[in-house]
């Protein structure tokens, strides 16, 4: 598989002597977080600033995730670039790609995977954790947002996977507020219908407790589209966060 280079910032990486594999592998930077070690390999993530522009450098080495089509592994940014790309053919809105590539060495398998920095933007979870303060103007444009993100994500035939507070970031635009994902290693395709739409969308309901029914019944009646009955999508939803819970 050859190197991907976006177009748009093809000649900023140029600038910088950073538009190939080797110099993004080797470049010293400072980790924004402990390397992730659990499967086997390594993976650590480092914020890279280029002028007007900054991007998140993910580097990983056997790393790798397995699937029937991968039965002796991958690594994990393949997917995700894979999925990364999948976004933005269907219109779904999620982080952008600037740079992927793979290498295998003896004994090794390397990848690259280089994203833009979301600046301007806050996840959820942010806005959650100042909710109390909110105006109900806000609060209900960011309810909206997200369940039309939900819309669009499911109405492209995905399945987020982890459609969590911390993976959907927002950005206020007026009065309203625009919405998109990251993290889509676990993206695949929507198969099950409604079981699979209410899977989605149950943990994002779980891990904001601080919404009230009429808030959830809000965000309902966005990613519905005002044409299904909310209350039967409540009592679904509901009903699998109860029986999530008793777990």
């Amino acid at each position: 598989m050859s190197d991907f280079i976006a177009a748009q910032d093809r000649a900023l990486l140029e600038r910088h002597g950073l538009s190939s594999f080797d110099a993004l592998w080797s470049l010293k930077l400072e980790a924004v977080d402990e390397p992730n070690t659990e499967r086997g390999g390594w993976s650590s993530v480092y914020r890279l600033d280029l002028g007007e522009r900054a991007f998140y450098l993910k580097r990983q080495s056997n790393h790798l995730t397995r699937s029937l089509l991968h039965p002796f592994g991958e690594p994990t940014f393949a997917r995700e670039f894979r999925n990364i790309r999948r976004y933005a053919g269907r219109g779904i809105p999620a982080l952008q790609a600037t740079f992927f590539g793979q290498r295998n060495l003896p004994g090794e398998r390397r990848a690259v995977l280089l994203t833009r920095a979301l600046d301007g933007w806050n996840d959820l979870a942010h806005w959650l954790e100042h909710w109390p303060s909110l105006e109900w103007a806000k609060r209900s444009a960011i309810l909206r947002a997200c369940g039309e993100l939900a819309r669009c994500l499911h109405q492209a035939g995905q399945m987020h996977g982890c459609f969590y507070p911390k993976h959907i970031f927002l950005q206020e635009r007026g009065a309203s507020f625009e919405a998109q994902l990251i993290d889509l290693e676990k993206t695949r395709p929507l198969l099950l219908g409604r079981r699979d739409r209410i899977k989605d969308l149950e943990p994002l309901l779980r891990r904001a407790p601080i919404w009230n029914e009429a808030e959830v019944r809000e965000l309902l009646n966005a990613y519905l589209g005002d044409v299904v009955d909310v209350e039967h999508w409540w009592r679904l939803v509901a009903a699998r966060q109860r029986k999530k819970e008793a777990r």
